[in-house]
């Protein structure tokens, strides 16, 4: 393995939120609207949109509705019309985004379950992510190319240091941060946006589920060292 590449960590403004930003905008409470047959949606002034939507959606029983959802945002490719069926009546009473083992359908079950349970006024479980600044600031500002390309794996190797050997991240996904492919990185960061870069920092803005990274609220600062996934180009 190449040396490490050395930072100083940083966690600040860390907030736990309910609903991912922007996760739903107008056209997707539209194309609810259409999905649920309504009349000309596009008639609805912009502003009564997810209302309009909200209320549509409670017309339905409540497993339907999770159907519904679950169809609009899940490529048919991902999952079964069994699967989905199922599925839809395990959301009313388990975090899916926690306890599902596909982890790429967590931010999807997530976005669902945050629609429903506003709509249902809490018949779902309570939606609960976090969000918070990264500061990485690097001892020699060439190791801040590994965030380049797939910067994930190598900032979620960072946060793992800032949490208790016992987190779930440190448990599961040890080989993952010793090694050179760490691809459920990108099923941990949910949402990922560089505020601020500077020649030897970069400061990111990071949303995740609790469940994966809830701990990293106590951490403030603390030294960490990390380096990139080993990108293999798919043979021709």
């Amino acid at each position: 393995m190449e040396d490490k590449n050395k930072f100083a960590a940083e966690v600040l403004n860390f907030t736990p939120i309910k609903e991912i930003p922007g996760s739903w905008t107008n056209s997707d409470y539209k194309a609810l609207l259409v999905k649920m047959d309504y009349d000309n949606p596009d008639e609805i002034n912009q502003a009564e949109l997810k209302e309009m939507c909200l209320m549509s959606i409670t017309d339905l029983e409540p497993a339907e509705a999770a159907k519904l959802v679950l169809e609009y945002l899940i490529e048919d490719d991902e999952l079964t019309d069994g699967q989905i069926e199922n599925l839809s009546h395990q959301m009313l009473t388990e975090k899916l985004w926690e306890e599902n083992p596909k982890l790429d359908l967590h931010i999807s079950f997530f976005k669902a379950t945050q629609l429903l349970y506003e709509a249902y006024n809490g018949k779902f479980p309570r939606a609960e992510a976090v969000q918070f600044q990264l500061k990485v600031t690097a001892e020699n500002p060439e190791s801040l190319a590994i965030f380049d390309e797939n910067p994930e794996a190598p900032i979620v190797r960072i946060l793992a240091q800032g949490m208790s050997d016992h987190n779930l991240v440190n448990r599961l996904f040890g080989d993952q941060m010793e090694g050179t492919n760490f691809e459920e990185a990108k099923n941990i960061i949910w949402q990922l946006k560089t505020v601020e870069k500077k020649a030897n920092e970069i400061l990111f803005d990071i949303v995740s589920s609790s469940y994966w990274l809830d701990d990293i609220k106590y951490a403030d600062s603390y030294e960490a060292t990390s380096h990139a996934d080993i990108l293999v180009e798919d043979a021709e």
